[in-house]
């Protein structure tokens, strides 16, 4: 007679468990088991780095070895509810609900997208999780339909919140117009600002409501400009004794606490002088740049956000820094004119913080060929992605075929700071020298 077959299988995971390993894949190990999986995971890619670099005929010290040295893991100051600024997305919940405001469990390529509330999700502070809710009221009395697929209709759409340390609240609400008129867009407008404003979402405290019409998934403030509905038009960070104004879209770290402990290391490892010029490329609100003002003689800030460089030149002057100067457009167009009639003899330190994109090849080879840069900090979220192509860039032999006539740099020393607690992220921070 056949035996009964026994289930093994592991029980069904909850949709909040499902949630949280997608989002913050370690959030069951220790804090220090984290750091040490994030080390692994940062000596890998390091290792990756010394191979291709072997393979470009740089050795190593020896063989097998990194191509620099490999610090352990900076731990971040905050470990829970650390985020500055969450998205929330509006879709299909596990219950049905086609308003549910959370984040993603699942694919687009597989279908099986849902949208799970993230009251749970550990690396989210309470003020976030707080206006979410507020949101998902909101919308769910609305006669309108959350936008799902575009073409499919609706209008509710993205939620993103910014807090900061001062205790101010931003929220950004994206909305697809799809074919209404001004009028029923004023009426929509008039409603949300006075639910958050008179109405149940008045115990958000809203500094800032911020409305977005978009027809796109992202959207910058040229393409649909963000309607301010409540409150002051910025948001105020204090970071490193100074005071940052913070716009809609500008980018600031997402770890408050951890920038200042990153930002410091960076001021550090730039060795900068009385008569040193910092370049910072990517520079956002110009946090990094402005922290390190008073170490150096000038600094040149590029950020293709124009808002952001609004916001560095207010900070500057709101901070009485006076050595600064911000650029404005895309780093491979504004670099290049900068840097190819450089003629100042002041050591020039460069300092580069780019997306997950990584650098433009033409900013790469505009600070190879610029013989004054002979210190570069690399910053990246993501070094086994693209940066790794920057790396290599650097670090590769003089190439007339691609342009690279400048002298290579090295690296020297790699520092990974936890700027995600209980993700998979780190933050690598790469000193390249020459």
């Amino acid at each position: 007679r056949k035996k009964a077959r026994v289930s093994c299988s592991l029980p069904e995971l909850s949709w909040e468990e499902r949630l949280a390993n997608a989002v913050t894949p370690l959030w069951r190990l220790p804090y220090q088991e984290q750091l040490q999986v994030k080390y692994e995971s940062q000596r890998k890619i390091l290792q990756t780095l010394s191979s291709r670099l072997e393979e470009l005929g740089i050795d190593a010290q020896k063989p097998g070895e990194l191509c620099c040295p490999l610090q352990p893991v900076v731990p971040s100051p905050i470990i829970n509810g650390y985020r500055n600024k969450s998205t929330f997305s509006v879709n299909r919940g596990p219950d049905g609900n086609p308003k549910t405001v959370g984040l993603y469990v699942g694919t687009g390529r597989e279908r099986n997208i849902v949208c799970v509330k993230a009251n749970h999700v550990e690396n989210i502070p309470s003020k976030h999780k707080q206006v979410a809710q507020y949101y998902e009221e909101f919308i769910c009395h609305s006669p309108l339909d959350s936008c799902i697929l575009f073409h499919e209709g609706g209008h509710w759409r993205e939620l993103v919140v910014r807090t900061t340390g001062c205790g101010h609240t931003m929220a950004i609400i994206t909305f697809h117009p799809q074919q209404l008129g001004q009028e029923e867009l004023a009426t929509q407008k008039a409603l949300l600002k006075e639910f958050f404003t008179c109405g149940p979402g008045a115990v958000c405290d809203l500094t800032s409501l911020y409305f977005q019409e978009s027809t796109m998934t992202r959207c910058s403030h040229e393409q649909s400009p963000f309607q301010l509905l409540h409150g002051a038009p910025h948001i105020f960070e204090e970071l490193l004794g100074l005071k940052f104004r913070i716009s809609p879209d500008a980018f600031f770290q997402v770890n408050t606490a951890g920038a200042g402990v990153l930002y410091q290391a960076v001021g550090e490892l730039c060795q900068a002088t009385g008569d040193t010029v910092l370049l910072d490329i990517c520079c956002g609100t110009g946090t990094i740049g402005l922290s390190l003002a008073h170490r150096v003689s000038k600094v040149i800030g590029v950020e293709v956000v124009e808002k952001a460089i609004e916001d560095a030149e207010w900070n500057a002057a709101f901070n009485g820094i006076s050595n600064c100067e911000f650029h404005s457009g895309k780093a491979e167009a504004v670099l290049p004119q900068l840097l190819a009639s450089w003629e100042d003899a002041r050591p020039l330190v460069a300092v580069v913080n780019p997306s997950r994109a990584g650098l433009h090849y033409r900013v790469v080879r505009a600070i190879r060929n610029c013989t004054s840069i002979r210190r570069l900090l690399y910053i990246s979220c993501k070094p086994e992605g693209e940066a790794m192509r920057n790396f290599l860039e650097l670090c590769c032999p003089p190439d007339p075929r691609k342009k690279l006539t400048g002298e290579q740099f090295s690296p020297m020393l790699a520092i990974p700071f936890d700027m995600f607690p209980h993700t998979d992220h780190c933050e690598l921070l790469l000193l390249f020298t020459r």
